[in-house]
């Protein structure tokens, strides 16, 4: 669901840009404009007024500041309200000079003035100072919000496939098996085998008493046997 909420921020580049350039134009005309004979009253430069104020300067700022949110950020709903505030902001310069004059005996004044030169000049002032500025500004902002409102198929790619990876970084590692310990199966000590070997006493069997007399035994010659008979004697 996060990455639903990013957006490039090549997506509002353009008209980010635009609404910022109109809105310095919508703040800065009324001031600058009398250089070039192009002023409402007063038609003075670096005049300021209650109605400039309200009907310029305040919307001017707010066509910038929408400007300038759609322009940078990358966060879908935080741009959206940018291209909101620019929307409103030239809906007011189109629509104040004429919602003005209703107001002025309740509040402050908000007299725009009054065009300056002939019939074509006073016909592109309205226009540059109010409605034609406001329409602009807000068919850019509309721009901005029908492009920040639609997912993008790369970016419902890109989304999906950051939920995955943090899917895989949260799922828990199942553990390994593992046998039971063996038992160590040791080896008798074993004699180290010197290369000689000790022959074994061979044993007979006897045929009249079936028991085996031993070879090796230690037996005494005949001759013993004879002499010790003898003495006895």
């Amino acid at each position: 669901m996060n990455g639903m909420l990013r957006v490039p921020r090549s997506r509002g580049a353009l008209s980010g840009l635009l609404l910022v350039l109109l809105g310095a134009w919508g703040a800065l005309i009324p001031f600058v404009g009398p250089y070039f004979h192009y002023a409402y009253t007063p038609n003075s430069a670096w005049t300021y007024t209650t109605g400039r104020f309200w009907l310029e300067i305040l919307p001017g700022v707010g066509a910038i500041l929408g400007g300038l949110i759609v322009l940078v950020s990358s966060n879908r709903p935080f741009a959206i309200f940018g291209a909101w505030l620019a929307a409103l902001s030239g809906a007011w310069f189109a629509l104040g000079s004429v919602l003005a004059p209703t107001w002025s005996g309740t509040g402050p004044s908000m007299s725009p003035g009054t065009p300056t030169g002939g019939a074509l000049t006073r016909a592109l002032e309205q226009i540059g100072f109010f409605t034609g500025l406001g329409i602009v500004i807000v068919l850019l902002a509309a721009m901005a919000l029908g492009r920040f409102s639609v997912i993008g198929v790369r970016e419902a790619r890109q989304a999906e496939r950051a939920a995955q990876e943090a899917a895989a970084k949260t799922e828990p590692v199942a553990p390994a098996a593992t046998r039971p310990n063996a038992p160590v199966v040791t080896q008798p000590n074993t004699p180290v085998s010197t290369g000689a070997r000790m022959p074994l006493p061979s044993r007979e069997a006897t045929a009249d008493t079936g028991t085996t007399t031993d070879k090796s035994a230690d037996t005494k010659p005949d001759t013993e046997r004879v002499d010790s008979t003898t003495a006895a004697r």
